[in-house]
């Protein structure tokens, strides 16, 4: 096996290891959130949608309330910032590698908590970090 296919193999099963959390997941076809699961899965990503509403996206049952999910490298929210206060601790006991808040979730008082507990936070776009070949950077 040449060098470079080996590492082309590392790359890909660090890429499928790689859990990200969507938060404000949903059924709706319209919805970003909707498209950010479905791309995330398309580029061999490991995705946990939590959702306001139980439903079935992509074959994966949207999980409802606080789960408790172990081993999250990055969690990309899709709910606006007057709603996340209550969901503060929640997210920052998930211990992620990074938070991406997505256009109109961008939130100030959240990204300081992060960032003092050594979390790396980005105000970006999933799709487009996904698009451009930077979501696993």
């Amino acid at each position: 096996m040449a060098e470079s296919e080996y590492f082309q193999i590392l790359a890909e099963i660090e890429l499928v290891m790689t859990k990200t959390l969507v938060f404000g997941a949903s059924t709706n076809q319209e919805r970003y959130s909707f498209k950010a699961v479905n791309r995330l899965m398309d580029s061999g990503f490991e995705v946990v949608p939590v959702g306001l509403r139980e439903g079935v996206l992509n074959g994966l049952n949207i999980l409802t309330g606080n789960p408790h999910v172990e081993e999250i490298d990055t969690i990309t929210l899709y709910v606006g910032a007057k709603h996340q206060p209550p969901l503060y601790d929640y997210f920052l006991s998930l211990n992620p590698k990074r938070i991406i808040f997505n256009p109109g979730t961008e939130n100030d008082e959240l990204r300081a908590m992060a960032e003092e507990k050594g979390i790396k936070t980005e105000y970006a776009c999933t799709l487009v970090m996904i698009a451009t070949g930077v979501y696993a950077d």
